[in-house]
């Protein structure tokens, strides 16, 4: 039975490319084709995430140590779960949005095609499987940041290669290394250098191979200095700025960065040495410069990105402490943000498609034309900044923990930090916010917008729905909390 892993993998990777072949004329039938390809996708990474009896199949072996393996653990399942059910929350919202867009044939079979790549890389059970299908995602979402096929969108798409390029090397040193002095590539938790008589001496080189696969597998992560590719590919439509920008290819640096650090290295050789400081201290830079950004950026889905590459950081510098209290914290923030940054690309791209508007300085009034809209922005941005008893105030108050938990110097010098990005997010969230609902007393908010209105329900219903769960996961984290906290001792 462990074989039907794989469904979830390359049964929507097909399906995907059958689309291309079929080219639906009528899109009616070419969203029932996608909708249903999700749907029954997500039903079954679900059911087999926790059903298969055998959890591990491999594919291909090509030697003792190489091999093409998929297995569920905990850390996947997380991972799985927020993919699954956010993959199709975005489906629905894609059909309406889509249809300025033009070109969607091509756009949907790249879209289905991503989310069986995405499972790949959260079913992984070694480094090689997992960078096989971390590469495969950037061909994967290639065609969906170049969708305009115009110069911005080519420009974007060409940086998006590079800075993944550079990162796969990165990483392929790493993975040399660990191929080198470890027992094996399969993930364990609490790592793989576990021969002393292997690794002794070598101290310097495995910490220097850990920094090539925290910055390698942290271009998609956008760590700072490798983050300027997730601001430019907001150039494309905003369902893959929503889906695979704010929750699938940035989540999946951060996935990999968690299998690397805790299920390859190992905490025990890295905790402190300067290869954790210097990982740590970037993930601070990044938090800071992101919501700095993000403050100065007047156009809303850049604005957003910019917010986008600060939180990440929240997640590596919670993973960079490496103890189990900051992989909880890593790992709540990881779904926290997920819904709610999903959420605020989805209300960017709902003005952008009525509007056309997509600078801040033109959403003035807007809480009166757009009142659902405007209504799931402020409470979404009202948990992104942590505002009690919203998510976002957990997700902090355990990385923060943690950070003080430690007694590191430079984990509790990123509390600061955390502190001054939480002001800068109170700053460039409620600055849209504010102009939504008091706009200035010289505009003739009547008449300016008299066009504006609220997208109708295949856009309206994923936004609120998700809003929605944002407030219930804020109020009852708890289990969210008891599971990450079995993953962080090993038991799932």
């Amino acid at each position: 039975m462990s074989f039907l892993l794989i469904i979830p993998i390359f049964f929507p990777i097909a399906m995907g490319l059958a689309l291309l072949a079929l080219n639906f004329k009528e899109r009616g039938k070419r969203q029932i084709y996608v909708a249903s390809v999700c749907i029954a996708n997500m039903i079954m990474a679900i059911v087999f995430m926790f059903a298969v009896p055998a959890r591990e199949f491999t594919l291909v072996r090509f030697t003792d140590m190489i091999s093409i393996t998929f297995k569920v653990d905990g850390l996947s399942t997380v991972f799985g779960m927020i993919v699954s059910t956010l993959w199709v929350v975005a489906t629905f919202y894609s059909f309406e949005y889509m249809k300025h867009e033009g070109k969607e044939n091509k756009f949907f079979s790249f879209f289905t095609m991503s989310f069986g790549v995405v499972c790949g890389i959260a079913f992984s059970a070694n480094l090689i499987t997992m960078y096989l299908f971390y590469e495969l995602l950037t061909m994967a979402t290639l065609p969906l940041v170049m969708h305009a096929m115009d110069k911005k969108a080519s420009s974007a798409g060409k940086k998006y290669v590079a800075f993944s390029i550079t990162g796969a090397s990165f990483g392929f040193i790493s993975i040399m290394l660990l191929m080198n002095f470890g027992v094996s590539l399969d993930f364990v938790y609490g790592g793989i250098l576990t021969d002393p008589s292997v690794t002794t001496g070598h101290d310097v080189l495995l910490q220097i191979g850990f920094i090539c696969a925290f910055f390698g597998f942290g271009v998609k992560a956008a760590i700072f200095p490798f983050f300027n590719w997730l601001p430019s590919a907001g150039v494309a439509p905003t369902p893959v700025s929503a889906l695979l920008h704010a929750v699938a290819v940035v989540n999946a640096g951060i996935f990999a960065i968690s299998r690397v650090t805790y299920y390859s290295f190992g905490t025990e050789i890295l905790r402190g040495t300067w290869a954790q400081y210097v990982a740590m201290i970037a993930a601070i830079v990044t938090i800071v410069f992101g919501s700095s950004m993000a403050l100065r950026e007047n156009h809303i889905k850049r604005r957003l990105a910019y917010s986008t590459v600060s939180n990440l950081s929240y997640m590596l510098f919670s993973l960079m402490i490496m103890t189990p209290e900051g992989l909880v914290g890593g790992l709540t923030h990881m779904l926290f943000h997920s819904v709610l940054k999903i959420t605020l690309f989805f209300v960017a791209g709902a003005i952008i498609y009525k509007t056309g508007r997509e600078y801040v300085d033109q959403l003035e009034g807007f809480g009166k034309s757009m009142p659902l809209t405007i209504a799931a922005f402020t409470i979404c941005s009202m948990g992104l900044i942590g505002i009690p008893p919203l998510m976002g105030i957990t997700s902090k108050w355990l990385i923060s923990k943690a950070a003080v938990d430690c007694g590191d110097p430079v984990a509790v010098a990123g509390i600061v930090a955390l502190i001054a990005s939480a002001v800068l997010t109170t700053l460039y969230l409620f600055d849209i916010i504010i102009k939504a609902y008091f706009p200035k007393k010289d505009i003739d908010v009547a008449e300016a917008n008299k066009d504006v209105q609220d997208p109708n329900g295949l856009m309206t219903v994923p936004m609120l729905g998700l809003t929605a769960f944002s407030i219930i996961f804020g109020i009852f984290p708890t289990p969210f909390i008891d599971v990450f906290n079995s993953i962080a001792a090993g038991l799932f």
